[in-house]
């Protein structure tokens, strides 16, 4: 079973997809204090450094953003210049641009931002100036590649670019349609906006984590919904109405004055499990999780399970059971960067093949970019993976790992 538990209070909104009780989605988001991820600003360049590529900008907030060079070229790469030109050549300062914020500001360092536009709907990312049409890699499908192509080039016009989601799979032209013209719309608002009035101006704020939830993690096959409050229960009814009209899954309401919906389900529980230095598996195994500044190291060990067949049979179910585990652990805590998996030696070269395809498959679930690169000639297995949420998430799970 399937459920998504939504609890809001005073100070937090949280969201946990859950399978079988298991965790496996977990975001947060301060209810005042929201990221700045996925806003638009009106900025007026401060400052250019030709030694760092990079020039900083004010966007109205307390430290001034910076942009490099590579975020103020052409969004199409095929459109960029063979020789790039210096941050002194494409912008100075007391220019006013329109900019989109990509990473939060963090300790000393201010927001990062881009010129390269993008508004994410429930079946498409729309960029504005992008001028090409992209398919996830999630949709494998040839078939329904093509398909997708072929509507995208209909829904688009002059520079404007998309990429069609993994959920945009099955969908119409129609709902595809509506779903450019509204993301069409708030980038008119945002221009339009821009044109009347002065820097540093906030044109656009990214959805409330509610909404992004309904947006981007909310699939058909969820088969309950369970939120902290009747308030909570109508207003998520309402976005249900906008964003999955054809769909009616259960929504109940949890009151209970002893116990929050996320603490009935045990999610902190899990994630103090999963942010473990040291985390067992269910057959008795274990694996330590070491991250470094320049790589996450995992070690997997076989611990007191002994097995039931022979040597190589219980090297390969600890393995298994590792590698779907690391996965899951993968998004709950966010790694990115580098990532080193030292499993178990194993003498088959079948049953390293078979550990490579479980990796290679669950990774196509997780919602960030995360590339499956084999064994290295040391027998260790090599992953890439690019951090998918705010730094405030980051903070918090860090605070839950530290309780």
């Amino acid at each position: 079973m399937k459920q998504l538990l939504i609890h809001m209070n005073q100070t937090h909104t949280q969201a946990a997809l859950l399978v079988d009780e298991q965790l496996t989605e977990f975001f947060v988001e301060q209810t005042t204090e929201r990221s700045l991820v996925g806003n638009f600003y009106k900025g007026i360049v401060q400052n250019v450094l030709p030694g760092m590529q990079a020039a900083f900008i004010d966007i109205g907030i307390m430290k001034n953003a910076f942009i490099y060079i590579d975020d103020m070229l052409d969004p199409n790469m095929d459109k960029q210049p063979q020789q790039k030109p210096t941050i002194s050549q494409v912008t100075y300062p007391g220019q006013e641009l329109i900019v989109q914020v990509v990473k939060d500001p963090f300790g000393n360092k201010g927001a990062r931002v881009t010129t390269h536009y993008n508004l994410a709907g429930r079946w498409l990312v729309y960029m504005p100036k992008a001028d090409y049409i992209g398919i996830s890699k999630k949709v494998v499908d040839e078939q329904e590649k093509e398909r997708l192509k072929q509507i995208g080039a209909k829904l688009i016009s002059d520079v404007e670019g998309i990429i069609l989601r993994t959920a945009a799979i099955g969908k119409t032209m129609e709902s595809l349609q509506a779903d450019v013209d509204h993301l069409r719309h708030v980038w008119q608002h945002i221009t339009d906006t821009a044109n009347n009035t002065q820097a540093p101006y906030l044109l656009h704020s990214e959805e409330q984590l509610l909404k992004r939830i309904f947006r981007d993690l909310y699939q058909s096959d969820v088969d309950e919904i369970w939120v902290s409050s009747p308030e909570l229960h109508d207003e998520v009814q309402l976005i249900m109405k906008l964003v999955a009209p054809q769909e009616s899954p259960e929504i109940r309401s949890y009151v209970q004055q002893q116990h929050a919906i996320i603490s009935q389900y045990g999610v902190h529980k899990q994630l103090v499990s999963a942010f473990g230095r040291k985390i067992p598996l269910n057959n008795g195994g274990y694996i330590i999780w070491e991250e470094t500044e320049a790589l996450t190291v995992i070690d997997v060990n076989t611990g007191k399970f002994v097995g039931h067949n022979n040597l190589e049979d219980t090297l390969y179910q600890t393995n298994a059971e590792a590698a779907e585990l690391i996965v899951r652990l993968l998004r709950l805590r966010d790694t990115g960067g580098i990532i080193i998996i030292d499993f178990i030696d194993m003498e088959h070269e079948e049953n390293r093949n078979r550990i490579y395809k479980i990796l290679h498959d669950s990774v196509k679930y997780d919602g960030a970019k995360c590339v499956v690169f084999g064994w290295t000639r040391l027998g260790l297995m090599e992953l890439t993976r690019k951090k998918a949420r705010d730094s405030y998430t980051s903070k918090y799970l860090q605070e839950i790992q530290l309780k």
